[in-house]
């Protein structure tokens, strides 16, 4: 235990995240991110930002996974999600749409007309290579028309934060803290694993920065609570177990692969006139294997 009260919480982990832009009393450092994240010009900065209960609907109340999510609403009525992903589970996209769609479709009262519906974002932030295509490490997608890129509305707005790429851009010096507020809010989360981050966040808070001196604060007392602690503890096991269990997936998924390729490659040799001995040598399959493809 004494290892780790003297050790800052991992805030890529979900539930310590939480811990610190998600709970009542920090709004003030989730608006600070918020407008880092949204890019939002002075005149529509955010001042005032509204935690939601995590249960808002009732469909939520069977998946707890989303409890750890961040559900915020602000002052004109916009709703957000923001979840933390250390692990690919390769549903992201799928998986965002409908907590999107969850958040959207709950605003909806009886007698409500569809004109009153306010935007919905969902923020996702991972520890993972996900657009491997594009290099930006913060994507943004909307609802636009295919050929002329006409935005058929801002209802909808999904945001990727790809943590990797920011790290990979932070060791090149292609980006600043110093001068994107987003950049380092993000660096915040790697911070626990890098000392260097540590010390160039800890300036800037001291130096100009009041709400990321709060956070730091805050940071380093819910790292010493006890209770904290032990529920912190708990969840980074379990995503541990989680990743594991990915891994053992995904190794059965290439034995499996492995194994068609090879018989593909037999049976390829079989209608080729190849003797069995000679199948054997090339694919490692036993004479039985080869002749029950044989019969297939």
């Amino acid at each position: 235990m004494e290892d780790i009260m003297t050790k800052r919480l991992d805030l890529r982990v979900d539930f310590a995240f939480k811990s610190l832009f998600g709970t009542h009393g920090n709004e003030s450092i989730l608006a600070a991110f918020l407008n880092a994240a949204l890019r939002l010009p002075e005149e529509k900065k955010i001042t005032t930002v509204h935690l939601l209960d995590p249960h808002f609907n009732k469909e939520y109340q069977e998946d707890k996974r989303s409890i750890l999510d961040v559900h915020a609403q602000l002052e004109d009525g916009t709703r957000i999600n923001i979840e933390i992903q250390l692990n690919n589970k390769h549903d992201m996209e799928k998986r965002t749409l409908y907590y999107w769609s969850k958040m959207y479709s709950s605003q909806m009262k009886e007698g409500m007309d569809y004109g009153e519906l306010c935007q919905t974002i969902t923020i996702n932030i991972v520890n993972f290579r996900y657009l491997s295509h594009i290099n930006h490490y913060h994507s943004v997608f909307q609802l636009y028309e295919r050929e002329e890129k006409l935005l058929l509305t801002d209802m909808l707005e999904i945001h990727f934060m790809e943590l990797p790429k920011l790290l990979i851009k932070w060791r090149r010096k292609e980006v600043d803290p110093r001068e994107d507020q987003l950049v380092r809010w993000l660096l915040l989360l790697e911070a626990s694993e890098d000392e260097e981050i540590t010390q160039v966040l800890e300036e800037i808070a001291m130096q100009e920065d009041q709400v990321l001196k709060k956070a730091i604060d805050e940071w380093e007392r819910v790292s010493q609570d006890p209770e904290v602690l032990l529920a912190y503890e708990a969840r980074r096991k379990a995503l541990l177990d989680e990743k594991s269990a990915l891994k053992r997936a995904e190794s059965r998924g290439e034995e499996k692969g492995r194994k068609e390729t090879i018989k593909n490659m037999a049976l390829g040799m079989i209608q080729k006139g190849i003797d069995n001995q000679t199948i054997s040598d090339l694919t490692g399959l036993t004479q039985e294997e080869i002749n029950n493809l044989r019969h297939q």
